[in-house]
């Protein structure tokens, strides 16, 4: 009875999706069982109190059974938490193989012109906060294969590990979430900069800091014993931005969609998430034009390459496909003048869409 009349949610924020609604009934769906199934799904997504009940399982498994493994994620030390990876797939070694592949074709077809920053995996940088003898993969090997194909290529390399086991004491990656910290990208900024042989812009930044931020990790294994990150967000008051969301047709003059900081995805303020085509114009230093192809982990480095450059392209593969030109045909037609790949590993596994780099 409780279940019947207790209120229906479309998005659960706790796990940071859409919940299942009411199936639409039909004498074939309930022949065929497939209104049985969605009717089930249905029942489990709106169960009254779901949220609290998710909590006490993740605390009882915890606490009482010393399970440190939840839904693909690991619960580490000190409340860190990390994506559970143990073996490598051959789909996903395949899928590794033809990103890097065309990675190094789209860097030969460029001499000079391409740089390539892999951000390793919080994991590979923090070990010692994994739960004991958890069986990773060995990232650095994966790391080290990854740098010399595209190294071979011609294109300019930044392996940042050197630099965030020399800073791990700063606050470099969310724990609850898979991203790096606006402290993370800027160690990575900085990094970038130094081996492209440019000076870091020296830009007074007011820096807001937002709470209570419960990312992508934990929204997979969510538990209220988890702790909670702190956001912080970097913007030059003496820079100002224009934004082109091209597919969107959409203009802003920030690079930060305020409107994400009292949700559950907070990470999305950087950019307001993710999109094929953004176009940037600034008061940066440098007037040369910038392409960067990238995963959300870009977004944070944005108010630093803007402090640095007049004109920068943002492409994320992911959606590019909806566009009516290949990238190769974007840098030919926009007289860009770098390319900047910049990834972090968990996406340059499984991204399908590095064909429309040709």
């Amino acid at each position: 009875l409780v279940n019947l009349f207790w209120p229906k949610r479309e998005n659960s924020e706790l796990e940071n999706r859409k919940l299942a609604q009411m199936p639409v009934f039909s004498v074939k769906t309930l022949l065929n069982g497939k209104w049985q199934d969605d009717f089930s799904t249905y029942l489990q997504d709106q169960v009254a109190l779901r949220d609290g009940w998710i909590n006490l399982e993740s605390a009882v498994n915890a606490l009482a059974f010393g399970k440190t493994e939840e839904g693909g994620i690991l619960n580490g030390k000190d409340g860190w938490m990390f994506t559970k990876l143990f073996t490598v797939s051959t789909d996903t070694e395949k899928q590794l193989g033809k990103n890097i592949s065309a990675v190094t074709n789209f860097a030969q077809r460029y001499p000079g012109r391409v740089t390539f920053l892999l951000a390793p995996s919080a994991s590979d940088i923090y070990p010692e906060m994994l739960p004991a003898n958890a069986p990773m993969v060995d990232e650095d090997a994966m790391l080290d294969d990854i740098f010399a194909q595209v190294q071979a290529s011609g294109a300019d390399v930044i392996d940042m590990r050197d630099d965030y086991r020399a800073n791990k004491d700063q606050y470099l990656y969310f724990k609850t979430d898979h991203h790096w910290t606006a402290e993370g990208a800027k160690v990575g900024f900085d990094a970038l900069m130094t081996a492209m042989n440019e000076d870091i812009p020296q830009a007074s930044y007011n820096i807001e800091t937002v709470k209570d931020f419960h990312g992508t990790l934990y929204s997979k294994a969510p538990t209220d014993f988890s702790a909670a990150d702190e956001m912080h967000f970097y913007s030059n008051p003496d820079n100002s931005v224009k934004v082109n969301y091209v597919q969107e047709n959409k203009q802003t003059d920030t690079l930060f969609d305020d409107s994400f900081k009292t949700k559950k995805d907070k990470y999305s303020t950087f950019m307001g998430g993710n999109f094929a085509l953004t176009e940037i114009e600034t008061n940066g230093e440098n007037d040369e034009h910038v392409l960067i192809i990238k995963d959300s982990y870009a977004n944070t480095v944005m108010p630093f390459f803007a402090d640095k450059y007049k004109h920068i392209t943002m492409i994320d593969m992911r959606y590019y496909h909806i566009m009516d030109k290949t990238v190769s045909e974007y840098v030919k037609d926009n007289g860009i003048t770098k390319v900047i790949f910049l990834y972090n590993m968990d996406f340059v596994n499984t991204d399908n869409n590095f064909i429309w780099l040709e």
